[in-house]
């Protein structure tokens, strides 16, 4: 019987992968784990309200109440580790973090990135600019990707992928919607899934997924 894992939703804005997350344990997906604590990078994001309505406790960790990153990331992995939590989850968590929180949780931070790396990635690859990179390049198919996450940006081993087909009058909102709805809300309770569920391995980079 696998332990049941406390997991930590780290957030930015809005929290709409944080609501599908929320969705599927409401549904019973994770078994006995849990979201047991939400952590916003800002205050009065609606993410937290969403926290709120479901009954999981929260926190407010601002980057400018600490003097650089180094000191923000030591008090992040102090919040984890004081709530015990084996799994942090980043659903559009913009701050920058350091690999502090890296060596405290190895293997064990998964993100959520709106293309299918290693496309449209890396440094200045986050919300609408991925969507606009890849409807200015043409491509005929984009998606998303679930990785564990290292201290080098979306270059972790990949979990889950799922690719939807880009049209031919998409407009980047458009595109990012579809992403959302048809691949992000459903492989980010997946990858999820099959963490608390000691399902995934990492070997060379690569994540091998158990029976």
């Amino acid at each position: 019987m696998n332990k049941a894992k406390k997991i930590a939703v780290l957030v930015s804005g809005g929290g709409t992968n944080l609501q599908s997350l929320i969705d599927c344990q409401k549904n019973g997906m994770f078994g006995e784990s849990a979201i047991t604590l939400v952590i916003a990078s800002k205050p009065g994001v609606y993410a937290l309200e969403r926290a709120k309505n479901a009954g999981i406790a929260s926190a407010v960790l601002c980057r400018k109440d600490y003097a650089d990153i180094a000191a923000y990331s030591a008090a992040l992995v102090k919040a984890l580790k004081d709530a015990e939590i084996d799994l942090v989850v980043l659903a559009g968590f913009l701050t920058i973090i350091d690999e502090q929180v890296y060596e405290a949780y190895p293997n064990a931070i998964i993100n959520i990135h709106p293309a299918l790396i290693p496309s449209f990635c890396g440094k200045g690859y986050y919300g609408l600019h991925v969507h606009e990179a890849a409807l200015q390049k043409g491509v005929k198919v984009s998606g998303a990707t679930v990785h564990f996450v290292t201290p080098e940006c979306d270059a972790g081993p990949i979990i889950l992928q799922k690719a939807v087909e880009v049209k031919q009058d998409d407009t980047p909102e458009a595109l990012q919607q579809r992403i959302m709805e048809e691949v992000e809300w459903k492989i980010l309770p997946e990858a999820v899934k099959l963490f608390c569920e000691d399902k995934l391995t990492v070997k060379d980079n690569k994540v091998y997924i158990g029976e």
